[in-house]
């Protein structure tokens, strides 16, 4: 049995077929190729400039990441260049990534901070070698070419040593596309050689833009899907996705006068998908004008909805959509249910692409909830990356709002970003009448237990109702449905059957269940290094069965 812990030989072996089964060929020759290929710096003279003119817009703004003009905060977890360098073992390694982004050039407030950036930049060149650290693995090395492009394209002026660390750095990044990962990290592999491309001039820089182009113009079919979705299914990433494709429209329209037959094809793709991912990323918001947290999502990793919106809007898109009502989300497996001022977003989804599950949770048929501008149901969200237990526990069953069978995860979720045996949708219906919005679903993730235990779930929303019915049709194993409540949520249990919720802004909520309850502490975890106390509710199936009534 592959459960939590860790596997006997026969049970690794498995969950080592399980998860490479699904990959693509390029997965694996290009993790061979990758690590097996060491290329050397080219540090010959840059290509000559190419004097980028047009019209270039202010790009979607995040929170600030420099508090002073060496000091860093990133993922909540202040640092000082002067004490921790450009690399090393602490902080982790995703704190570093943060460090070589740059995205302070582009953040909020960034003008004001101008002082600061030219001098950092630098500083950064002088402190990472071509090709050696951290700074110049493709992703953070992707991310910094594009943000030291866009601080140029808003009027700053990049040294001619800075110039020229950067084609030393686009010229690694064409050595180092990473094609063993695909996803976002292709996604950005390409895009910042799209930046450098049109930063220079010449052959080199021609080169530059036509892998680019073509990289680009076969994976964003494949990453977005009919309904608008980024399809690794997280929101968070999903906003990121958005912010990209308005980069590379802003870029183009800069380049008008200078675009190749394919640029123009991938301007035209760009502007199709973008109203789809627009409308898709509004699903997905709570009234509070944030996201919903399902598989690996945390707050202010990027720009938020508005941002990108307002973004959108600069560009020329509708920016003054309204976050829809209820809809089910056909190709990601999302639903969208509203009924007065409640609102439930559910996943009956995959747990995303087959051959990149990496920022995939163990969460099929949770779902979320919020009353008015308050969250009521939460799901643990993401605080840490890495290999350890708390990275696999908050990836787990328990962490989120649904049905966790004799203890195990419903989707085989381990080390950092693998996963296994995965629970796959069986069905999914969803109806909306003048009464009520309905939803449901079912996964057979436990089938590993037995061949009947498949896990149900019905959502119902009425006038001042949610039902929320759960079923396992093996009710010969343990079960119990999870329900987190937000931090700012008070519960009482009047009796085992029935309880109120207390909202923070004086509103009471009333609940009765059909098995009896117990209240447990609980973990939400917004943000990258922020983790909150909370509680859950948690209900035994008796007999393959348990119902939770909220009224309000």
């Amino acid at each position: 049995m592959i459960g939590t812990g860790q596997p006997g030989k026969f049970a690794k072996l498995l969950r080592y077929w399980h998860t490479l089964r699904h990959l693509r060929p390029v997965q694996f020759y290009g993790r061979l190729w990758f690590r097996a290929v060491k290329p050397k710096p080219n540090l010959d003279p840059p290509p000559p400039l190419s004097g980028m003119g047009g019209d270039w817009k202010s790009p979607a703004e995040r929170r600030p990441s420099l508090s002073g003009p060496r000091q860093f905060l990133f993922l909540n977890v202040a640092g000082s260049l002067d004490e921790l360098g450009w690399d090393g073992a602490e902080p982790d390694k995703l704190w570093r990534y943060n460090q070589h982004y740059f995205d302070d050039l582009t953040a909020s407030g960034s003008a004001s901070r101008s002082g600061w950036h030219g001098p950092l930049i630098d500083d950064w060149i002088a402190g990472n070698p071509a090709g050696m650290g951290t700074g110049w693995e493709p992703y953070p090395l992707s991310l910094r070419i594009i943000n030291w492009i866009k601080w140029s394209l808003a009027g700053h002026e990049l040294s001619p040593l800075a110039s020229a660390s950067l084609a030393v750095q686009a010229r690694w990044l064409e050595k180092r596309i990473e094609w063993h990962l695909l996803g976002n990290h292709l996604l950005i592999n390409a895009k910042a050689l799209l930046f450098a491309g049109h930063y220079f001039s010449g052959t080199e820089a021609e080169r530059w833009r036509d892998r680019a182009v073509r990289i680009l113009i076969e994976q964003l079919p494949q990453q977005i899907l009919d309904d608008g979705a980024q399809f690794e299914l997280s929101p968070m990433y999903h906003l990121l996705a958005c912010e990209d494709v308005l980069d590379i429209i802003n870029l183009l329209n800069t380049q008008r006068a200078d675009l190749t037959a394919k640029e123009t094809e991938l301007d035209r793709l760009c502007r199709s998908l973008l109203p789809g991912m627009l409308g898709w990323a509004s699903a997905m918001l709570h009234p509070d004008g944030k996201i919903a947290q399902f598989n690996d999502c945390a707050f202010d990793v990027g720009p938020d909805f508005a941002a990108i919106s307002a973004y959108a809007g600069r560009l020329g898109f509708a920016s003054d959509a309204q976050t829809p009502n209820s809809l089910l989300l056909p190709a990601s497996g999302y639903a969208r249910m509203t009924k007065g001022d409640m609102v439930v977003i559910v996943d009956v989804a995959p747990v995303g692409a087959d051959y990149l599950p990496g920022h995939a949770h163990a969460d099929t048929l949770s779902f979320e909830a919020s009353l008015g501008l308050q969250r009521l149901f939460v799901n643990g969200g993401t605080s840490v990356y890495g290999t350890g237990p708390e990275r696999i526990r908050q990836r787990g069953s328990e962490s989120h709002n649904t049905v966790v069978v004799d203890g195990q995860n419903s989707s085989d979720v381990w080390s950092g970003f693998r996963v296994g045996r995965r629970a796959r949708i069986t069905y999914r219906t969803f109806s909306l009448s003048s009464d009520d919005c309905r939803a449901s679903g079912a996964h057979d993730g436990y089938r590993f237990l037995s061949g009947r235990a498949i896990v149900r779930r019905e959502w119902v929303i009425a006038d001042g109702q949610l039902v929320i019915d759960d079923y396992l049709d093996d009710p010969s194993l343990p079960a119990n449905a999870h329900f987190h409540l937000h931090p700012d949520i008070a519960v009482t249990l009047d009796d085992p059957l029935s309880g109120t919720l207390a909202l923070p802004n004086g509103r009471i909520c009333s609940w009765q269940s059909k098995t009896a309850a117990t209240l447990r502490s609980s973990q939400w975890n917004p943000e990258f290094g922020k983790s909150l106390p909370a509680s859950q509710l948690v209900f035994p199936l008796a007999g393959g069965h348990a119902s939770l009534i909220l009224y309000w």
